[in-house]
């Protein structure tokens, strides 16, 4: 009888229950949105239906989006830069991290200053010295024109991220590693590389995403069709007399695959990170 007792919900439980229900609901609404949108025509988008479910389901709005200009070619390109992009932030923070968490040496403090003032610059404060840079540098309307600004950007909060993480393990993981005869090199990829996976992970979805939404630079630096991104690709559907908003809706679900399959992919090594101790038990 006690433990019936104790499994009886108290009013409070269906309250809090309720408000996950209605903020789960709040949370999904947008992407259920976005799928109606993608399928229906201006008309109910604007006028007759503009939150229900499609009256008449418009697939060849998907159709559309693929024949109204390259939608392949731009999220090829989208995906090259932003997994290189993301593969360069992760091959610097990683060491830079460990090296200004877990040894001494000279400049140390000076060098973590001087990335971590990455965090406070603005992208419109050295836009147009940069774009000059590019040029200069012969790499305009070229892959590298936004990838090596990808990763000065991204790469402050991603050190930050893990050498949080690098931080919070115990000393004697490494002390017990070099007793046994391992390198500095063979314990940073076999034992604590590993150890830090959800920190890993989060800041691989936040520098993911925040590469593949961009627009500010993509604008600026790259005006050749055959290197443009995504965000760039899609400003092409806004006409000046008239827009096709059901095929525009078709590329913005066809462009949200990848974030959310990269959330799904790693959405428990982020819940770990989230916890007290998940580096070490990831």
């Amino acid at each position: 009888m006690k433990v019936r007792e104790k499994m009886k919900k108290r009013p409070v439980d269906y309250i809090v229950m309720i408000f996950l229900i209605l903020f789960s609901i709040i949370c999904i609404y947008p992407l259920i949105y976005l799928l109606f949108y993608s399928l229906k025509t201006n008309n109910e988008i604007f006028f007759t239906n503009p939150f229900g479910p499609p009256v008449n389901p418009q697939f060849d709005n998907y159709v559309r989006a693929f024949q109204a200009f390259d939608l392949i070619g731009y999220f090829k390109n989208s995906l090259l830069v932003t997994f290189s992009s993301v593969a360069g932030i992760l091959i610097l923070a990683l060491p830079f991290s460990y090296a200004t968490t877990r040894m001494t040496w000279k400049g140390k403090n000076a060098v973590v200053s001087y990335i971590t003032m990455g965090l406070f610059i603005p992208v419109q404060v050295i836009i147009i010295p940069l774009a000059i840079l590019v040029k200069q540098m012969h790499i305009a309307n070229t892959y590298l024109a936004l990838i090596i600004p990808y990763i000065a950007f991204n790469l402050a909060f991603t050190a930050m991220v893990i050498s949080t993480s690098f931080r919070a393990l115990p000393k004697e993981m490494e002390e017990s590693a070099f007793l046994d005869g391992a390198s500095v090199q063979r314990t940073f990829f076999s034992i604590m590389v590993p150890l830090i996976k959800p920190a890993i992970a989060t800041s691989m979805i936040f520098a993911f995403l925040n590469i593949w939404n961009e627009y500010t630079l993509a604008s600026i630096l790259i005006s050749n069709p055959e290197v443009k991104t995504l965000p760039i690709g899609l400003s092409a559907f806004v006409g000046q007399h008239s827009t096709d908003w059901g095929a525009m809706g078709a590329c913005f679900v066809i462009s949200s695959i990848p974030t959310i399959l990269m959330y799904l992919i790693f959405s428990e090594q982020v819940e770990k990170a989230l916890t007290i101790g998940g580096a070490v038990k990831g």
